[in-house]
């Protein structure tokens, strides 16, 4: 049932490397501080921090107590004060206000600020205008790579999706490019690379140049994986706007798994309180229907429970000595296979609770007719009615945005009549985030765009030279069209099926949408991979807008082991979803590779369209 790695896969690297060289840095950054002190933390870097250094780790390094950085002032009596923050300016007003409320009290204490993944000169200039830069000792702690999993890096960064794809804010870049040097460093160079997407360009050329500064750092040694791949989220928005389907991705939708690990309330857990549970591939039940078609979980986790339940009556005709070998040896291991088991048909449980109220089947049906270009008119007919009952406004919206990249924009008509319904279901405080949804080209009108292709092709039969470029990419970037259909067509995303489609017994990456499309992101790496560059691809490259930003880049290094080869890092700038994961798992499978993922946080459809909005929900 599960996916089993053929004999010849290659052994993935050992990443626990990476946990001890940032618990090390913050213990060497917390001992700076001599003596006892508390420390203050922001809160979504308490669950990046606890995968890394527990609570008696930090008592050990003479950390007093620990607060929430929150808006209130701080109770703390401690004389050396410690910040583990994100460098944001509120952060910082917040540290400024603490030491200039000391200073009225006529206290001095010591103050330590660590950033975390870096430090910004703007949080200094802050510091500075608030009189407390003299008074405050900053430093950085350069952790950006947690391992989540044995193939999964995250850099537990989801603002970055926001800041650059909307705001165009590059300040990220650097940490990407520290995060890939950083893996080089550690699992020697990337024999051949290739990416696609300007974030992804910008991140490549900066690492490059950390690389040639350093030099000599990785020559000579024999690269651990053979090939990497960057991909900027916006090449593919269609993927992560999709309901998922695996087992895995299901979770993650119903109950945000945050940092690896989910919070099962008790309509899961079947008592009043609540668990922990972290997912990865040490939870022997988990790894085997995580990747799993949803369809096919619930047989499997019956299945497993009857086998259990033979181990447990296997006792009865056991003599003295076979009872205390079947006590030592096996009965923890039943026992803690039996509690997972019960965790997991429990969210399943949940699970099909919640969408069956939801209506789950028709929701698919509409995403299917929206991704295949069918019923259109009845799609639309359904969004509507989606807004009208109010059922979820993050919802109506993926809807609406899964419409306009798939139509490749609204008719004005339609965008206008949409538009208006929304506000006039959900309130007018929605409006900045339509604003932003077309920014990003998530949810666009059809006209302006289609003048301006005529206007664009105008310019650049007049002018010929690098200054037509430049015009026609500040039109591209006003009408930025998504040219799903026509890539759809080109890289055969909608599989043809004869009869049922076989959910048990996969033939294509298709599985994780139910047979009905192949993850774009995840057919251009196929591609990519079978013909070792974009060569062959200009017309797909073309049609993602990204002429000028796809680019391989191979060494004539002979060092790569034909293992190593097999071995893949695919890097997801602004996020990837466990869909996308699980498809290429797949594919791995299929064609004898075994992938690595690296992404600056997981994300899903409700986290991109939260990231867009203006109202906090």
């Amino acid at each position: 049932m599960a996916f089993p790695h053929r004999p010849d896969a290659p052994e993935l690297p050992d990443f626990s490397m990476l946990k001890r060289l940032a618990r090390d840095q913050l213990i060497y950054l917390l001992e700076q501080l001599p003596g006892k002190k508390d420390l203050f933390i922001e809160a979504d870097l308490m669950s990046p921090l606890d995968r890394i250094a527990n609570v008696s780790i930090l008592k050990q390094h003479e950390v007093d107590k620990l607060y929430k950085v929150e808006n209130k002032p701080a109770l703390s009596s401690n004389e050396q004060l410690c910040f583990l923050v994100r460098p944001r300016i509120k952060n910082m007003r917040y540290v400024a206000s603490l030491v200039n409320a000391d200073k009225l009290a006529g206290r001095t204490r010591k103050y330590k600020v660590i950033f975390s993944p870096q430090k910004f000169h703007a949080c200094e200039m802050v510091l500075e205008e608030e009189g407390v830069f003299g008074d405050v000792s900053c430093d950085e702690w350069a952790f950006s790579l947690l391992p989540l999993d044995v193939d999964l890096l995250s850099m537990e960064l989801p603002e970055f999706f926001r800041d650059y794809f909307l705001e165009g804010d590059q300040r990220w870049i650097n940490t990407v490019a520290q995060a890939l040097h950083l893996l080089s460093t550690l699992y020697g160079p990337f024999p051949n690379c290739y990416g696609i997407g300007r974030c992804s360009k910008m991140s490549y050329e900066l690492w490059r140049k950390l690389e040639e500064e350093e030099d000599g750092e990785t020559k000579g040694r024999r690269p651990e994986i053979g090939h990497i791949f960057l991909l900027d989220r916006d090449v593919d928005f269609v993927t992560a706007l999709c309901s998922q389907v695996v087992y895995e991705g299901l979770v993650d939708d119903t109950f945000r798994i945050k940092c690896g690990s989910v919070d099962f309330g008790p309509e899961v857990t079947s008592s009043d309180r609540s668990l922990k549970v972290l997912l990865n591939a040490e939870d022997k039940v988990f790894s085997e229907i995580r990747n799993e078609h949803f369809s096919n979980v619930f047989g499997f986790l019956s299945q497993k429970a009857r086998n259990l339940q033979a181990q447990y009556d296997r006792r009865r005709g056991m003599d003295i000595k076979q009872m205390k070998n079947f006590v030592s040896q096996e009965l923890k291991g039943l026992k803690q296979e039996h509690r997972l088991l019960s965790v997991h048909i429990g969210a399943c449980e949940s699970i099909m609770k919640k969408k069956t109220k939801q209506d789950f089947q028709e929701l698919i049906k509409t995403e299917h007719a929206l991704l295949e270009g069918f019923n259109i008119r009845e799609s639309t007919s359904y969004i509507e009615e989606h807004i009208d009952r109010q059922v979820s406004p993050i919802e109506s919206l993926r809807l609406m945005c899964l419409l306009s990249i798939t139509e490749n924009g609204l008719i004005p008509k339609d965008y206008r009549s949409l538009k208006t319904q929304y506000l006039q279901s959900y309130g007018p405080e929605h409006l900045l985030t339509f604003s932003n949804l077309r920014r990003a080209g998530l949810l666009t009108e059809q006209a302006p765009g289609d003048t301006l292709t005529a206007v664009e092709s105008k310019v650049s039969k007049l002018v010929t030279d690098k200054a037509a470029g430049k015009i026609t990419d500040a039109f591209s970037s006003l009408a930025k069209k998504s040219n799903f259909r026509a890539l759809s067509k080109k890289l055969n995303l909608i599989p043809r099926v004869d009869g049922e489609y076989d959910l048990k017994v996969p033939r294509d990456m298709a599985y994780v949408f139910s047979g009905a499309y192949v993850p774009l992101s995840c057919r251009l790496i196929e591609q990519v991979l079978e013909r070792r560059s974009w060569q062959g691809l200009d017309e797909v490259v073309r049609l993602l807008n990204c002429g000028e930003l796809a680019f391989t880049d191979m060494t004539k290094e002979d060092k790569a082991s034909s293992e190593s080869l097999r071995l893949i890092l695919v890097v997801f700038l602004g996020g990837c979803t466990f869909s996308e994961i699980s498809a290429l798992r797949f594919l791995g499978r299929e064609k004898g590779y075994r992938f690595i993922f690296l992404t600056t946080a997981v994300t899903n459809s409700a986290r991109l369209m939260e990231a867009m909005s203006e109202v906090k929900a």
